[in-house]
């Protein structure tokens, strides 16, 4: 049990920190624009359309490969894989290919095999990220994630990070039925370690992350800049915001 510091404030009692993946603890924009573009070059490969759908498909998904950036509405990076294949199924839709679910999908498929591979090259930590995970386990606070990605790419990406030895739990959409913000992943992971919620935070990005821990009736919820919400819209559900996890202290350790 630890006590935790956020800003001027210290929260106590802590046995438990749950983080959102992407935004979090990994550089949000970073991975996804990869992993999008790569999705709209695979499709326009296999209808042979010209590059220049290759933007605008992966613009529909959330991406915009100009910039590098994702947009603040998403999808990527806030919802669900289904919703994600469902835009671009969409974009080519509206440009006169019908039936195109299993092309779009054997490609988000074909994408996952190829980083698979080499998934290094995609993911980038978030500064502070593995520090305040030693810090947690020498604490003695269990850790957990809890993401929109799907466990195994999760598991597979805190492996690259150099982060799967200090995560004691991972839990992804494809564990849950209900996504964020409602609080089921949350609520799996508190059974799974039999720990209170007064005696749990949530910190993550994204405004349903946020959300999530409030609706679970956590201790607190901590957001944090690294991603697509700004401070105003997390301010707006908790008080806790800070610029990266860096800037959560763990003091008092046990």
């Amino acid at each position: 049990m630890a006590d935790i510091r956020v800003g001027n404030e210290i929260i106590n009692d802590i046995r438990l920190l749950i983080f959102d993946k992407d935004g979090t603890l990994m550089e949000l924009h970073y991975y996804w624009a990869q992993m999008v573009g790569l999705r709209a070059e695979m499709i326009c490969k296999d209808l042979g359309l010209e590059r220049g759908h290759v933007e605008r498909i992966a613009y529909s998904m959330g991406a915009d490969l100009k910039t590098g950036r994702l947009l603040p509405e998403g999808p990527v990076g806030l919802k669900k894989r289904e919703v994600v294949l469902q835009a671009a199924i969409d974009y080519l839709n509206n440009i006169g290919y019908e039936d195109v679910y299993d092309l779009c999908f054997n490609a988000f498929q074909q994408v996952d095999d190829i980083s698979s591979k080499d998934l290094k090259r995609f993911v980038r930590p978030i500064g502070g990220a593995l520090e305040l995970l030693n810090k947690a386990a020498h604490s003695g606070c269990k850790t957990a994630i809890a993401t929109i990605d799907r466990r195994g790419r999760a598991k597979l990406a805190m492996e690259c990070l150099g982060f799967a030895d200090v995560i004691d739990l991972v839990i992804g959409a494809d564990d849950v039925s209900r996504p964020k913000p409602d609080p089921e992943q949350i609520n799996f992971i508190l059974s799974a370690f039999k720990i209170d919620r007064g005696n749990a935070i949530m910190v993550g990005d994204a405004t349903t992350d946020v959300q999530m821990g409030v609706n679970a009736r956590l201790k607190a919820s901590i957001g944090v800049l690294t991603g697509l919400a700004t401070e105003e819209q997390l301010k707006s559900i908790t008080p806790y915001v800070v610029e990266d996890v860096s800037k959560i202290e763990i003091v008092n350790p046990g």
